[in-house]
């Protein structure tokens, strides 16, 4: 009797499941990385080569629009509201320091008005922020 070989398949390895693994991942690491991006007001830096000012815990950042517009804590003030807020942080610290960040396309007389009020407010410590220069 003479039996005949049975053919065998190759075996291959079953990639399915890794596949839809990577692909899984794909779409978190996609996801996640949307949402880096914070919204608020677009502001664009004048460049310096000044060392940057260290963040402290209770600075108050006072963001002026390329128009001239104010923010603080991303919510829109008038200069006499802005005012307010800088005299209620002047009656909690009056060494807050008060970090302005202006757009490089902001009037000048913007800037000196926010830093006039802060000074009147009782406020004497100012920073303009920038972006470093490369």
């Amino acid at each position: 009797m003479q039996f005949r070989a049975k053919r065998r398949d190759a075996i291959t390895p079953d990639i399915t499941p890794m596949v839809d693994v990577v692909f899984l991942l794909l779409i978190f690491f996609m996801l996640s990385t949307t949402f880096i991006v914070s919204p608020g007001i677009r502001i664009d830096l004048p460049q310096a080569q000044a060392e940057p000012v260290r963040r402290e815990r209770q600075d108050l950042r006072v963001k002026i629009a390329a128009e001239g517009v104010l923010y603080v804590d991303d919510q829109r003030l008038s200069p006499e509201d802005l005012v307010e807020r800088l005299r209620a942080t002047a009656r909690t610290d009056q060494d807050t320091l008060v970090v302005i960040e202006a757009d490089e396309n902001t009037a000048h007389k913007h800037v000196v008005d926010v830093m006039d009020r802060a000074k009147g407010a009782g406020l004497h410590r100012l920073a303009i922020a920038t972006r470093p220069k490369h």
